[in-house]
């Protein structure tokens, strides 16, 4: 349950939101589910881009080390109205850039168009 929390947060921190340089907090309103009935909590939630070099080479040694994202989380417990089953739920505490973790998270070199953040 919590994994289906998480995603929702990621998707919906990503949506309709200009970039925004530098990692920090940000406030977010996300849908939890119990009972098959769902309420919107507030919540903390980490955001921003990190710093990451693109080289023109790139050898089998010398890969440049990945920034993303990240926070120090921990779990709330909501109980949803006439519903004896909480919903647990993440919070962010505090929020850095850090070495990309390739045991949660894809560091690998993306492929397709990334809009930009300058004006034209």
């Amino acid at each position: 349950m919590q994994l289906v929390v998480m995603a929702a947060m990621l998707a919906l921190a990503g949506a309709g939101r200009s970039c925004s340089f530098g990692c920090h907090l940000t406030n977010a309103r996300i849908p939890v589910e119990s009972c098959g009935r769902t309420e919107f909590i507030h919540t903390t939630i980490c955001v921003g881009q990190c710093y990451n070099e693109d080289p023109v080479y790139i050898g089998n040694d010398d890969w440049p080390e990945q920034r993303t994202c990240n926070g120090d989380w921990t779990y709330e417990v909501k109980h949803i109205k006439g519903c004896p089953v909480g919903v647990t739920y993440p919070v962010a505490r505090s929020c850095e850039c850090t070495a990309c973790d390739t045991g949660n998270t894809y560091c690998g070199r993306f492929h397709g168009d990334i809009s930009s953040c300058l004006s034209l």
